[in-house]
């Protein structure tokens, strides 16, 4: 699992309008509706056309709890994609995205400043601009590494060095050891 993808993800489903569908048939129906058949369902779950189909006509009403979080994660993952992409689009041109992280924190600087590295709990609002790159990075398949470089730049910009009103010279800030991250929009 992608701690920084699931997190922007997690972000933009706080933005939906309706809940989904709480029931097992009920979810299964609606994927068999978003993928036009019950063997692409089938294949997409790893279970037999026949068990999406029992589950379609609520023969079958609670599965296994590994299927259910499968269904419910794919569900959620095409549930309102007008509401999805409307939430992505204003945090990309007005809005921004607030990160709140607890990590460890650390930057590389001139010799002669105290560059090491700590635990860290930030909130801080991140510009436009950063949130556009985030969803960008992860609708082109990037990797956890390539959104936390996102992330640690944006930081950077935005935390330690104010807008450029400080820390001037600082390189590189260094953003691992991940502990807490939620996005929010």
């Amino acid at each position: 699992m992608s701690m920084f993808g699931d997190g922007l993800d997690h972000a933009v489903q706080k933005a939906f309008t309706r809940p989904i569908p709480k029931s097992a048939g009920a979810q299964m129906r609606y994927l068999v509706k978003q993928l036009k058949g019950t063997k692409a369902v089938a294949q997409m779950l790893r279970v037999s056309q026949r068990t999406v189909e029992r589950y379609v006509k609520d023969q079958i009403k609670k599965p296994r709890p590994d299927l259910a979080a499968r269904i419910e994660r794919e569900v959620k993952a095409r549930w309102q994609p007008q509401i999805r992409a409307k939430a992505r689009e204003q945090a990309a041109t007005t809005g921004g995205i607030v990160i709140d992280t607890r990590a460890r924190l650390g930057y590389t600087a001139p010799i002669g400043s105290t560059d090491q590295d700590r635990i860290r709990h930030l909130t801080v609002a991140l510009p436009p601009q950063y949130a556009a790159r985030l969803f960008d990075a992860q609708e082109q398949g990037a990797s956890d590494r390539e959104l936390r470089e996102i992330a640690a730049e944006a930081l950077k910009e935005v935390y330690f060095q104010d807008g450029g009103r400080r820390a001037g010279s600082l390189e590189e800030v260094r953003f691992t050891d991940v502990e807490h991250l939620e996005f929010d929009l």
